[in-house]
């Protein structure tokens, strides 16, 4: 329990929940690091490639004031972890959560790097991109990070590729820098709405109690395979744990294993309120420059569909509906692959 001896003047706590509430646009300085050579494990089909691999460390100094900045004078150090798979015209990866970390997409995603560059990063505040807990992780900040990479990489335009939570990253960079993007792929797109959202995590929270699924929770609590292997108890507690978001959870065993920043997470969806995108993306569109965008979206997935129908009139995309969950990556991963590397540029 909080202390709360010594209270704060009410003006003071006033001020404070504010700053908390209402985003904040930040400044970022991005500087190269450092190269790490790092080999992936294999994947079934990755002998079809022969794929260039660097990781890379982007130094960000972040001092969240409102407007101008002096770096001698930035008060945050934001250390943004990203990788570099392929060769040929360069497409950003934004991975889901929010405060996840890219590996996760591995290694389906992967096999997009035929004849292109496949830009990952991990996102302030999750995965290799830690962050101090006074560090503002809200949906502005995760903007501002990416439009500061797209000015380093010296790219006057991006391709994005956004997967979940990262395919309504992209869609508020679009939003918010319509002349920067040049194609725009989004796959299984959280809701543009806080009303699907809400819906989704109703949908997610019933499948969690199937009987299926908790006849499986209960064999692994009865099974001492805590105490015997404890390694291979983690495990599939964590398949148990992400099954409803699959059309077959047994699927579950094929997705690399991730761990999600709850604070990350919460301030994401606290910095956008109710929101209804709807409006915007309306308004927006018409000064876009790009070019018909793509989503893919599973018929399965917990997240409805019918928000990804409307997402994709409203921007003029090509759909595509596979029989799947949430992770087509996973769950369809040559229907998956075929449909973004149609769309995707190449070489």
């Amino acid at each position: 329990m909080r202390n709360r001896s010594r209270r704060e003047p009410r003006s003071e706590r006033g001020r404070r929940q504010r700053d908390r509430e209402l985003p904040r646009l930040q400044c970022v300085h991005q500087v190269r690091a450092r190269r790490i050579d790092s080999p992936r494990r294999s994947h079934p089909w990755a002998d079809r490639y022969r794929l260039g691999r660097s990781e890379w460390v982007w130094r960000a100094r972040a001092c969240g004031r409102k407007r101008g900045c002096r770096r001698a004078g930035c008060a945050v150090v934001v250390h943004l972890f990203s990788r570099q798979v392929g060769s040929g015209p360069l497409v950003v990866v934004l991975h889901g959560g929010p405060g996840a970390s890219h590996d996760y997409l591995l290694p389906q995603y992967d096999l997009l790097a035929n004849g292109r560059t496949l830009f990952y990063y991990d996102q302030r505040g999750g995965g290799r991109s830690p962050v101090s807990r006074d560090t503002p992780v809200g949906w502005r900040e995760h903007v501002a990070d990416l439009e500061e990479i797209r000015g380093e990489l010296g790219l006057d335009r991006l391709t994005l590729c956004g997967y979940s939570w990262g395919g309504l990253l992209a869609v508020l960079y679009l939003l918010e820098h319509p002349d920067r993007v040049e194609r725009l792929a989004l796959v299984s797109p959280a809701s543009i709405t806080a009303e699907d959202r809400e819906q989704f995590e109703q949908e997610f929270a019933r499948r969690m109690q199937t009987p299926e699924i908790k006849q499986e929770r209960d064999a692994l609590r009865a099974s001492g395979l805590r105490d015997k292997d404890p390694e291979a108890y983690q495990r599939r507690a964590f398949e148990l744990s992400v099954a409803g978001y699959f059309r077959d959870f047994h699927d579950a065993r094929n997705l690399t294993p991730f761990r999600v920043a709850a604070r990350t997470q919460d301030a994401v969806w606290r910095s956008l309120g109710r929101y209804d995108l709807r409006p915007r993306i309306r308004e927006t569109m018409p000064r876009a420059s790009l070019l018909p965008p793509l989503v893919v979206h599973g018929t399965f997935d917990p997240i409805p569909i019918a928000g990804s129908r409307d997402l994709a009139a409203l921007i003029h995309a090509k759909l595509v509906e596979l029989p799947v969950g949430h992770c087509p990556h996973v769950e369809a991963t040559e229907d998956f692959v075929r449909a973004l590397d149609d769309f995707l540029p190449s070489t």
